[in-house]
C-alpha cells in the first residue's frame, strides 16, 4: 500500500468531534487501501502541499491565495447546523453578553481578536462586515491574534477583547458539546456566507481520482451515521476554485470600501 497523509485539522474540538473525524478517515482510508503516513510533525502549510497528500481540509481563504493552482480540490462539506446551508457557512460576531452595545457600528474603537490574519471566518469576514463602517482605514482601535476560534473566545469570556468572527460550524459543535466555552456570550450579527472549508488533496492526485474519493467519502459517511451525526455533516458536495472566488470579492470589497487590512495588528 502506498502511504499517504491523510488528517482533518481544521475541527478539533469538542473532542468527540476529533474522534468522529478519525473514525471517517479511517473508513476512507480502508476503503481506498491506503496507508495512513503520520503527520503530526508537519505545520498545516506544508502539509497541505505536501506530494503525498492525500486529503486534508483547509480554509477557503489560503486556498484562494497561496494556494491557488497548488493543491487539488476534492470538494466542500454540506453541514446541517444553523447558520450553514447548501455547502454555505458564515461567521457569527460574537460579543460578551453584559456589553450594553447593541449595534456592529458601536464598537467602532473596541478591541477586535481574530485566529490569524490568513483566516477566511476569523478574519476576511470580519473585515468585510466592519469595512464599510471603517473611519481613516480602521475600524477597530486594537487587533489582536490569538491563533484560534477557541482561544479567540476565551479572551473574549475573559475581557481581552471586544469582538470576535467565529466560524459558524465551530461554534455549533462547542454549543452543542462544550457550552461552557460560549458561556456568557451572545450573537451580534452575522457576516455574509462563504463556501464551507474546503477538503483539499495533493496535485499527484487527478481530477476523476478526486471525484473518486469524494464518492467514497460519501460512501463511508453513509455507512457511519453516527459519525455523520456527530460532525453534522449531511454529504461531501462537489467544489471548483470559481465557488471560493468570492472570498477575494470580499476582499476587494472591503479595499473598496476603504479597509484593505485589519489593523493595527499585534
Amino acid at each position: 500500500m502506498t502511504p499517504g497523509y491523510a488528517e482533518l485539522p481544521m475541527y478539533v474540538a469538542p473532542w468527540r468531534v476529533q474522534l468522529a473525524n478519525e473514525r471517517w478517515l479511517e473508513l476512507i482510508l480502508r476503503k481506498l487501501n491506503r496507508e495512513r503516513q503520520a503527520a503530526a510533525h508537519l505545520p498545516l502549510p506544508v502539509l497541505w502541499e505536501a506530494p503525498e497528500l492525500l486529503l486534508a481540509q483547509t480554509c477557503g481563504y489560503p486556498l484562494v491565495t497561496r494556494l491557488k493552482g497548488r493543491v487539488r480540490l476534492v470538494g466542500r462539506p454540506r453541514y446541517e447546523f444553523p447558520d450553514t446551508a447548501a455547502g454555505q457557512h458564515c461567521s457569527l460576531l460574537l460579543v460578551r453578553e453584559d456589553d450594553p452595545r447593541q449595534a456592529l457600528e458601536a464598537f467602532a474603537g473596541s478591541r477586535g481578536v481574530i485566529n490569524g490574519p490568513d483566516s477566511n471566518s476569523g478574519m476576511n469576514l470580519l473585515r468585510h462586515s466592519v469595512a464599510p463602517l471603517q473611519r481613516g482605514g480602521r475600524f477597530f482601535g486594537s487587533v489582536q491574534v490569538s491563533g484560534g476560534h477557541r482561544e479567540s473566545l476565551r479572551w473574549l469570556r475573559e475581557g481581552r477583547a471586544d469582538l470576535a468572527a467565529i466560524d459558524s460550524v465551530t461554534f455549533a459543535y462547542l454549543a452543542r458539546d462544550a457550552g461552557y466555552e460560549v458561556a456568557g456570550l451572545r450573537v451580534l450579527a452575522r457576516t455574509a456566507p462563504s463556501p464551507t472549508l474546503p477538503y483539499i488533496a495533493s496535485l499527484t492526485l487527478g481530477a476523476e481520482q478526486a471525484e473518486a474519493l469524494r464518492a467514497v467519502m460519501n460512501q463511508s459517511l453513509r455507512e457511519l451515521p453516527e459519525v455523520a451525526q456527530v460532525l453534522g455533516l449531511g454529504e461531501v458536495l462537489g467544489a471548483s476554485e470559481e465557488d471560493y472566488e468570492v472570498l477575494l470579492d470580499y476582499e476587494r470589497q472591503a479595499a473598496t470600501w476603504g479597509l484593505a487590512q485589519l489593523h493595527p495588528v499585534h
